[in-house]
């Protein structure tokens, strides 16, 4: 995730993890953001007030689209449709009441849902909930769309609060919500989309629009749910999606990496954008890491001035970025460091709600793609460039027509660079958020030579505790967030990925992990110590976040929160990294 700063807005899309935004750190912390998955696991549950139903029709009297029992509804299926032109379409809704939530007359379209709470009351809540199919959605990925606009919503004490459109589901690894978020104010009709994945252990679904911990107006109309996707399937065999399939020396998970010769991992760090050679000849010279993720981030994140700047300007930024780079790759040669580069900003930033530019215009899109086919002329001949992360914590709402969601943005953008440059590994991160549950989710894409990554940070509470409104004290192992986190609840944390390795037999690189140093005790040391077994285990890379940038996450800083300088004595996380370091084999000749 790299340097963080403020908060964030995002399309949300809860799963294991929890966190809050809250305090505003200082630019020169810049601490690590709330992914998206991670902010909406905090709300209450919504409570339905009756037992989900399968609903027949749509609610334009439509009926809606059935799915053979046993197979997943076709991608372009639509499950529901409603214009609110006739007050019979909320028949199938609840929590419709005549001061807060009804059907009102609205020019030209007829009608819609208008949802109301009196400022005289304070923020308040209300919504109106109708259930959603659950044996026709389970293993899809839903499209909700809905035509919206407010008057005086007053603004919420959190950004996931406000207008909601929304789904909510339950299963036994627990709630989740799914919905766009900073909706509030006054503003005309607008088009909202988002994306909701759907576990296959659903137990209930339900699609809730209303109003969140605030006071105004707010009206619906034009709702539409379809199927976009689906969770990718064991496959019955095998595929060869890689160029290097076959097991290494390294042991029998270790698959033979792009850009790397047999038995070679990759252990080392995230480092901050001014890196230095003094800063390199320590972490690969003295403590013998022999990788770091190069960040190519534009001022800050998740937003910067690449949310505001047009194509040219953030051209110029970038080869301005790229020099610095230039400049270092013949220290990193010299030290025997394999480099990844990763575009943390692309092109054009993100919108206020989080969700990259690119897609939503079409001009970052192909800028995107442009860019790193001049990148991979520019590196194709550098021995001390290992691979090309295409973009940092990829987040996208529901692409709009002409567009390319990520998957198809990934495999096209990976097919040109492959046809530049046939050498380095193309490294990508699944949505939401580089998350690895979001590897239940993405497809191998049919080119060679690709790496698939994510970033760990579960239990979110626990490893960024004390920042983002998160309570500091939070012990591990132990309790976090009402369940017990040791060793074991990792692994089953990080399954998503275990399974995804196993199915497709593709390297796995672990981009982004770290434990805030104030945790309590040896607490972060514990963390750190279990997870690295599991990426040893499993033959994983990895890259410790950060190295020498906000010393929240620094191994050359103590446990004293408000001391920040590095102090003299090792650490026992620097100790732990250095000893792993140690088993490092040169990744250069």
């Amino acid at each position: 995730m790299g340097r963080r700063k403020g908060t964030k807005a995002i399309v949300f899309s809860s799963f294991l993890l929890l966190g809050i935004v809250g305090e505003r750190l200082e630019a020169e912390e810049a601490a690590k953001t709330v992914p998206a998955q991670q902010f909406s696991q905090i709300q209450p549950p919504v409570q339905p007030s009756s037992p989900p139903q399968q609903p027949s029709q749509s609610q334009s009297g439509q009926p809606s689209a059935q799915s053979v029992p046993g197979q997943r509804p076709a991608v372009g299926t639509v499950l529901l449709k409603t214009d609110f032109s006739q007050k019979e379409g909320l028949a199938e809704w609840t929590g419709l009441d005549a001061s807060k939530a009804r059907w009102v007359q609205e020019e030209p379209s007829g009608g819609c849902l208008l949802v109301e709470l009196s400022a005289a009351e304070g923020r308040k809540s209300w919504y109106v909930r109708r259930a959603l199919p659950v044996e026709q959605i389970r293993g899809t990925k839903l499209g909700v769309q809905c035509r919206i606009r407010a008057d005086r919503v007053a603004q919420p004490p959190q950004t996931w609060n406000g207008v909601k459109c929304m789904v909510h589901t339950v299963s036994p690894t627990g709630p989740r919500w799914h919905h766009p978020s900073q909706l509030w104010g006054t503003f005309d009709w607008r088009e909202v989309g988002f994306v909701a994945e759907i576990p296959l252990d659903v137990q209930e679904a339900w699609l809730i629009l209303g109003l969140e911990n605030t006071h105004g107006r707010a009206w619906f109309d034009d709702l539409r749910v379809r199927v976009v996707g689906h969770r990718r399937r064991t496959p019955p065999k095998q595929p060869d999606t890689n160029q290097s399939t076959k097991p290494a020396p390294g042991g029998p998970f270790l698959a033979v990496t792009p850009g790397l010769a047999p038995g070679i991992r990759l252990r080392g760090a995230m480092i901050s954008p001014q890196v230095t050679e003094e800063d390199l000849r320590v972490l690969g010279g003295q403590w013998k890491a022999n990788h770091v993720r190069w960040q190519l981030l534009w001022g800050g994140f998740p937003h910067g001035p690449a949310d505001r700047a047009n194509v040219a300007e953030y051209e110029a930024w970038l080869e301005s970025a790229l020099k610095h780079l230039d400049h270092l790759l013949p220290v990193c040669r010299e030290l025997g460091i394999k480099v990844c580069i990763d575009m943390h900003t692309p092109p054009g930033g993100r919108d206020p709600d989080g969700v990259y530019r690119m897609f939503r215009q079409k001009e970052f899109q192909d800028a995107f793609m442009g860019l790193w086919e001049k990148m991979a002329r520019r590196y194709r001949d550098q021995p001390a460039v290992w691979g090309y992360d295409l973009v940092n914590e990829p987040t996208e709402a529901l692409t709009p027509e002409g567009l390319l969601d990520w998957q198809q943005l990934a495999e096209r953008t990976a097919r040109r660079i492959r046809q530049i440059d046939p050498v380095h590994a193309i490294i990508i991160e699944p949505t939401p958020w580089g998350s690895p549950e979001g590897l239940d989710w993405l497809e191998p894409v049919d080119v060679p030579g690709v790496v698939y990554s994510v970033h760990m940070y579960i239990p979110f509470q626990f490893t960024h505790q004390g920042i983002h409104g998160n309570p500091a004290g939070v012990a591990y192992p132990g309790f976090v967030a009402g369940r017990h986190w040791d060793k074991q609840a990792l692994r089953e944390a990080l399954q998503p990925v275990i399974q995804f390795q196993k199915d497709y037999q593709v390297p796995i690189y672990i981009g982004e992990f770290s434990a805030i140093r104030w945790a309590p005790g040896k607490s972060a040391y514990n963390y750190l110590r279990d997870v690295i077994e599991i990426f040893e285990e499993y033959g994983w890379h990895w890259a410790y976040h950060a190295f020498r940038e906000w010393d929240g996450w620094s191994v050359e800083h103590g446990p004293d929160r408000n001391d920040r300088k590095p102090i003299l004595r090792p650490t026992d996380r620097q100790l732990l990294l250095r000893s792993w370091f140690e088993k490092n084999k040169p990744a250069l000749p």
